[in-house]
């Protein structure tokens, strides 16, 4: 059915960045013509950013897919192929992969900014039926270092606070993220409390905007932010500002953590890291001092020691009861608008949905149970696939046959782009799923599928704060692109004003215990 002639009013979720803002999009005749901020979801309150108001141009763009192409060899032309014919065709393709060279021949590469729902389909079409865990995606290049330090604290992989702890918290610590240029809407929330009496401090190598707009910089030189960081908790040990009934009834290994710590004072730090001591007790002071949290992105995450960063951060909120009460905790900033949700529903290639895990016999046995996986079927594997460095290697190096990409273009955001274009070239099948082309990466593509971009299709995404919001659809696809989960749904029947859910919808905990530590300096929640 064709959308509706009138103009028309959708609510619905920015799909650029983590923060998960809300937005009204009003469409008329089948075009998108505006974006503003939707005032009544609690994410944003009507504000947005610059970038949620370039959508018209992207959705409507020249390059935009339509018609699914394929080419038996890279040497050929591209030729338009129907819907059921290139399907057939890739599903035979890997059918036989599977058959010659078994099912981790095959590797799924995927996107935080598909929906949960698109994610799902290709995990369990994956891990579920062909029997491969090697499924992985983007957001491991953002994320992985956050997971590891969450899952090392607490068991699972979830940040405890959410935006509205800004609004309670006395001292907001910023470590390795320029919020102000990256999270203009998390920024803006934060000057609002800064303005109320709140504290914020940014430990950034240059005096960017997020610094400036700070009570305290702490020009930390780059790669010395776990001396930073020690020097704290350093500094709270020893003016006796650990809250210790709450270290006693609810951690371990803090004795471990502690001890690491008492060796960096914050002397020692200043001539490592360049922050001068007394900012660093002032900042450590003031961490204890009343309700407290911490934020970080990319700068902390993109690092050889990123787990370490990670713990560091978390451990200080451990030490002094920052957990569990409003304007308290550790909250990473995510970069693509689902890389949360992807970790939800299995996209990473040690899991499966509901952070169940592929080498738990448990985890597996519900989840082919839940999937109804035939017992002829290989079932999931056991094994953990290969991440997405990892995967490229075994693409290049031959172990891996097949390929599907899917929301992403990796010739451009993998660390080594000349490695990509390598395992590309060498693959022998390559199918890319993507609401663009041509790409650099659908450019060595055997198969390229049109794929319906935001506000053409209808799913859920997961913020940064853990918020489960809905994707309303408002378009018809060009061409034949179809949504990347599956076929394109039926027309909304109304083409009134449609709202999205303005409250949280938060996971629930994991009942799974949680894996014991694998390094000493590390505390854990309990």
């Amino acid at each position: 059915m064709s959308p509706p002639t009138s103009t028309a009013e959708t609510r619905t979720i920015c799909p650029y960045c983590g923060v998960g803002c809300g937005l009204k999009a009003r469409t008329e005749r089948g075009r998108l013509i505006e974006i503003e901020g939707d005032p009544d979801y609690p994410v944003n309150r009507g504000r947005t950013c610059r970038k949620p108001h370039e959508l018209p141009a992207a959705v409507h763009a020249a390059d935009r897919a339509r018609t699914p192409l394929f080419r038996e060899r890279r040497d050929e032309r591209f030729r338009p192929r129907g819907w059921g014919k290139v399907i057939a065709e890739v599903a035979t393709r890997l059918r036989r992969t599977v058959a010659e060279h078994g099912p981790d021949s095959v590797a799924f590469y995927l996107s935080g900014q598909l929906l949960s729902e698109d994610y799902y389909a290709a995990v369990k079409l994956a891990k579920g039926f062909l029997g491969t865990n090697n499924v992985d995606s983007n957001s491991r290049l953002c994320m992985a270092s956050a997971v590891a330090g969450y899952n090392g604290a607490f068991g699972s992989d979830g940040p405890p606070p959410n935006y509205a702890d800004f609004e309670s918290a006395d001292c907001i610590l910023l470590l390795g993220t320029n919020t102000a240029a990256c999270h203009p809407i998390v920024w803006a929330r934060i000057q609002d409390r800064r303005r109320e009496g709140g504290f914020v401090a940014c430990a950034d190598p240059r005096p960017t905007q997020t610094a400036q707009g700070s009570d305290l910089h702490l020009p930390v030189r780059p790669g010395t932010d776990l001396a930073l960081l020690n020097a704290m908790l350093y500094v709270i040990d020893r003016e006796g500002l650990v809250d210790r009934e709450f270290v006693d009834r609810h951690t371990s290994g803090f004795e471990e953590t502690v001890a690491v710590s008492r060796e960096w004072t914050p002397a020692r730090a200043e001539a490592l890291c360049g922050v001068p001591a007394e900012d660093i007790a002032a900042i450590a002071r003031r961490f204890a001092a009343g309700r407290s949290m911490v934020l970080w992105s990319m700068g902390a995450n993109q690092s050889t020691i990123g787990t370490l960063k990670n713990r560091a951060m978390i451990n200080l909120c451990l030490a002094t009861g920052q957990i569990g009460r409003p304007g308290t905790g550790p909250l990473s900033l995510t970069g693509q608008p689902n890389a949360m949700g992807g970790r939800e529903v299995g996209g990473a290639a040690q899991s499966l949905p509901g952070y169940r895990l592929v080498d738990s016999a448990e985890d597996r046995a519900e989840i082919e149970r839940l999937w109804r996986v035939p017992a002829d079927a290989p079932g999931i594997s056991p094994e953990p696939g290969l991440t997405a460095v990892d995967l490229f290697g075994a693409l290049e190096d031959g172990s891996v046959k097949a390929v599907w990409i899917a929301g992403t273009n990796p010739l451009v955001s993998m660390p080594d782009s000349v490695q990509a274009r390598a395992a590309l070239e060498r693959a022998e099948l390559v199918v890319v799923q993507d609401a663009y082309h041509p790409t650099e990466t659908s450019a060595l593509a055997h198969a390229v599928l049109p794929a319906a971009a935001w506000l053409e299709k209808e799913g859920v995404l997961t913020n940064s704060e853990r918020r489960v919001a809905l994707s309303r659809r408002a378009l018809d696809p060009p061409g034949s692109a179809l949504p990347t989960g599956g076929s394109s749904p039926a027309w909304p029947r109304s083409s009134a004003s449609r709202r999205a859910s303005p409250g949280p919808t938060r996971p629930r905990s994991t009942t799974r215990s949680p894996r014991p530590l694998r390094d000493a300096c590390a505390t854990r929640a309990g």
